[in-house]
């Protein structure tokens, strides 16, 4: 598929891009989970509307933007939001600080599935909680299953956390599969902490995201939902998320843990959400479609090439690449020493497998691919 806005990137080379500043000259960088593609024109346009009246001072939280974020909800996902439940973070990973501290006690329990992306890994334990495993199974496409989640769970465990869409695999879990994990929450007392982020970004025509907060009556009183416009509308570097929790007993402790160490939102950011919200739709349509494309077309390329195994998934740009059967001891240093830097496995709780980030134009992805290839290739 060819559209204009997404063939024609820019060149992010120098331009304080972690994704491609980090990488050396001679590479492509397909590993941090941001997109090559320019931002929507309308949150191009609110931006530079700001920048123009030149003023950059502390900003409160508009009601305006609180009701977006709440009518998109609504409209994407058929999930009734009261804005007063929206907490507003300054990026969603501190956002799994902020409820890490929320939820528990020192040395209690935080159970997340595997593989999983590093900081739901790395921020219980940083938060002085201790982080729990269920692996899922690729032999059995990565469900939930209820006995093993329910076996997973011990005495001190306290929350649960799922990404759902799930990153890396790009799996939506199933209505049933939610739930069992909202039936064992409410019979082992767990706070359910939901990263939806990638809701937005769900590739497969007949596939829908379901809120996990919407699963159920009982669901909804014990989820801190996170979600952010970052992901869908590649806006990661101006920092804006926000936290829903309809109980106000749990938004309360999510408050308070907040408290003032916690930067608010800055001005650009709430303009750029606000923005994406009410006027970025056709973008994200046209976006979805070029990426929709873009997975297939990586699907028919690695098709009968060598001992790379992948099931593509239903929402994200995110190939999850099991690369075992290739015999190498370290797989992402051996794509490095062909000019492709992807993510490691190894950081997800999972060695051996490779995230590819597909969020590029169709010539970068070409190019990614010969190289993918070729360092694979006996």
């Amino acid at each position: 598929m060819q559209d204009p806005w997404f063939d024609a990137v820019p060149d992010r080379r120098g331009t304080w891009s972690e994704k491609w500043d980090l990488a050396r000259p001679d590479e492509l960088p397909l590993w941090v989970a941001d997109m090559d593609f320019r931002a929507a024109e309308p949150i191009l346009s609110a931006l530079r509307a700001r920048l123009d009246h030149g003023v950059l001072g502390y900003p409160h939280v508009p009601a305006s933007l609180l009701t977006a974020v709440a009518e998109h909800q609504r409209v994407a996902h058929d999930w009734a939001v009261d804005p007063a439940w929206i907490v507003p973070l300054p990026g969603l990973v501190c956002g799994l600080h902020v409820v890490a501290q929320a939820v528990g006690e020192a040395g209690s329990g935080v159970l997340t599935t595997t593989p999983i992306y590093p900081p739901f890994l790395t921020t219980p334990v940083a938060c002085g909680r201790r982080t729990q495993h269920l692996a899922l199974d690729p032999e059995q496409q990565w469900i939930i299953d209820p006995a093993a989640l329910t076996a997973a769970v011990d005495a001190d465990t306290r929350a649960l956390w799922l990404c759902q869409p799930h990153n890396p695999t790009g799996r939506i879990f199933t209505a049933t599969e939610l739930q069992a994990v909202a039936e064992l929450a409410e019979a082992r007392d767990l706070i359910v902490v939901s990263d939806e982020i990638w809701a937005d970004l769900v590739l497969d025509r007949r596939a829908q995201h379901r809120p996990f907060a919407h699963t159920c009556p009982s669901a909804a009183y014990r989820t801190i939902t996170l979600t952010s416009p970052s992901k869908a509308w590649n806006i990661p570097g101006l920092g804006c998320a926000f936290a829903i929790i309809s109980d106000p007993e749990l938004r309360s402790r999510v408050v308070q843990a907040k408290g003032r160490a916690i930067p608010d939102v800055n001005i650009l950011g709430l303009i750029a959400a606000e923005a994406a919200y009410s006027s970025g739709g056709e973008w994200l349509r046209r976006c979805r479609d070029y990426l929709r494309a873009n997975r297939d077309h990586l699907a028919h390329r690695l098709h009968g090439g060598p001992q790379i195994r992948w099931q593509p998934g239903a929402a994200t740009y995110l190939a999850w690449l099991d690369v075992r059967q290739c015999g190498m001891v370290d797989p992402a240093r051996a794509v490095r020493r062909a000019g492709l830097f992807l993510s490691d496995g190894a950081y997800f709780g999972a060695p051996g497998w490779l995230r590819l980030n597909f969020g590029c134009s169709r010539t970068t992805l070409d190019q990614a691919i010969d190289r993918l290839l070729g360092a694979l290739t006996p």
